[in-house]
């Protein structure tokens, strides 16, 4: 019996009692000794460099990320300088991650940072939560990473760790159920080691098994990217960005998008504070 199995068998016929919890961490740690991923990221406890890798590895590849991180934090290294810059050099500087949201809510998240906080991101993610674009996740994952916090949270690696060792047999597995086992398997004395490392290894995982996290309920699908309306958003933010003062015509041009689609994409982008009509053409707000 391999301890995969032993703690397997042990897990259903004892629950999660300390040995076991012991067994699991000393799985997770033995792999990650030797496969431990070297990302920039991990290498500062700078909340506010840890902050823009999360919201950057939102919903995006790692290799991705890893190429684009240090250009960004080379053109705005804090919160004051990402605060005082034009959406449009945020915009620009964030192209090639997608989800252009998440560049407009960081940057407003740096100007309430500056001007309630003085400038510094709170170590509390009570305190955290509460700013422009952090949800629960991410806060606790910067109180974990840039303050050593011990609090339970979960993504998507973390919970295909969970789902492959304690619900082997089972689907549609809600997180109310792993979040009492993350809780309790938690390494208090150093959380952000335990964190990087379960990530590392639900990544192995996913690859060795076919992605466990498709047992949960959470689980979704996401959808290509090629021919979807998240296409035509990015290619009218490149657009305007390219070519400010583009007119609806040259836009339509450059989206290669009907004049209706473009048109409920550009409604919907000025609402959600990314662009604004000025004259005959379209500027980034």
């Amino acid at each position: 019996m391999n301890r995969e199995q032993e703690l397997t068998h042990l897990f259903r016929r004892e629950g999660l009692t300390p040995a076991v919890a012991d067994l699991f961490r000393r799985i997770v740690y033995d792999w990650y000794a030797s496969q431990r991923r070297e990302l920039p990221w991990r290498e500062t406890f700078d909340p506010y460099a840890i902050l823009v890798s999360e919201i950057m590895l939102q919903q995006t590849q790692v290799e991705r990320v890893r190429e684009k991180y240090p250009t960004f934090l080379a053109e705005f290294p804090n919160l004051r300088a990402l605060a005082a810059a034009p959406l449009e050099r945020v915009l620009a500087a964030w192209q090639g991650l997608g989800y252009n949201r998440r560049a407009v809510n960081l940057k407003r998240c740096a100007e309430a940072v500056v001007a309630s906080l003085g400038g510094e991101l709170p170590a509390d993610p009570n305190e955290l939560v509460r700013l422009p674009g952090i949800g629960t996740y991410t806060s606790r994952a910067v109180a974990a990473f840039a303050f050593n916090t011990p609090l339970p949270f979960i993504e998507t690696n973390i919970r295909s760790v969970y789902i492959h060792h304690f619900f082997a047999d089972q689907s549609s597995i809600h997180d109310r159920d792993l979040m009492p086992l993350i809780e309790q398997t938690l390494d208090r004395d150093n959380p952000r080691e335990w964190y990087y490392a379960l990530m590392d290894y639900g990544s192995h995982l996913k690859r060795l098994h076919g992605n466990p996290s498709r047992r949960s309920s959470h689980h979704t699908r996401q959808t290509p990217f090629k021919g979807s309306n998240r296409q035509v958003r990015s290619r009218i933010l490149r657009a305007v960005l390219e070519n400010p003062g583009i007119s609806r015509d040259a836009l339509e041009k450059a989206v290669g998008a009907s004049s209706e689609i473009v048109g409920k994409n550009l409604e919907q982008l000025a609402a959600e504070g990314f662009i604004v009509s000025r004259g005959p053409g379209y500027r980034i707000l």
